[in-house]
């Protein structure tokens, strides 16, 4: 499951990255909505995210990306609270589901303050993700899995996204813990860069791989980023075949 950060470093640019993911393996795409305080994003997310709201980049045109990916993949739309509440959670809902769109990740938002979101997104067939992180106490874990829709995202460290040299170790303590205590697919992120990593975590139990840095890294870099991720996500895709 890669990330792609939409209108990053436009928005024909985005549709074209993400048309590269599902060219060359991906299962399915997050696509993250630039936003000004991306609190759970690392640096190299979060300067894609600054460079797409400069250029202008609005919630409505990322909605229009992932319209036209989402005819060939599911896609999940990550967003902030505020954008969705910005919105109204009933209206935002109504527009993923009309455009297509299978699920949406929510990272700043409170299992308390869930209510509201989570029952417009049941409304509207939409898939409401949490997020569960190495620190989640058991109880939490098991009432957080409870209501899990679509898949749990398992933050593989403590801290923000960004590609990490050694994660192995924990990977399957991680994903074993998010597993006992729901009855939806597991998925593995933060910090996830290489093929190797990958592998492990899949090895490791994980249901689905998540990676978000090392792909804007490599858009940010490359002359054609389109190509330039494409060649990466088959990397990882062959990865996890094996």
């Amino acid at each position: 499951m890669p990330y792609l950060m939409g209108g990053f470093p436009s928005l024909e640019a985005s549709r074209a990255i993400g048309e590269a993911y599902i060219d060359n393996g991906a299962d399915l795409l997050e696509l993250g909505v630039p936003y000004s305080d991306p609190l759970a994003d690392g640096p190299v997310i979060q300067a894609a995210g600054s460079q797409a709201l400069r250029a202008g980049t609005t919630l409505d045109g990322v909605l229009g990306v992932g319209e036209a990916l989402a005819a060939r993949a599911p896609v999940v739309l990550m967003a902030y609270a505020n954008l969705i509440l910005a919105r109204g959670p009933e209206r935002l809902t109504a527009e993923l589901a009309d455009r297509g769109l299978a699920g949406l990740i929510v990272p700043d938002l409170p299992l308390e303050e869930s209510d509201e979101i989570l029952a417009a997104c049941d409304a509207a067939g939409i898939a409401l993700v949490p997020l569960v992180a190495p620190t989640t106490p058991e109880d939490r874990l098991e009432a957080i899995g409870a209501q899990a829709r679509g898949f749990v995202y398992t933050v593989s460290v403590t801290g923000i996204t960004g590609e990490r040299t050694a994660l192995a170790e924990r990977f399957a303590e991680v994903v074993a813990r998010a597993a006992a205590h729901t009855s939806v697919p597991v998925a593995l992120g933060f910090g996830i860069s290489t093929p190797e990593q990958a592998r492990q975590a899949a090895e490791a139990g994980a249901d689905g791989v998540i990676v978000g840095s090392r792909l804007v890294r490599a858009a940010a870099e490359a002359s054609d980023p389109a190509a330039a991720v494409g060649e990466t996500v088959a990397e990882l895709a062959a990865a996890l075949r094996r």
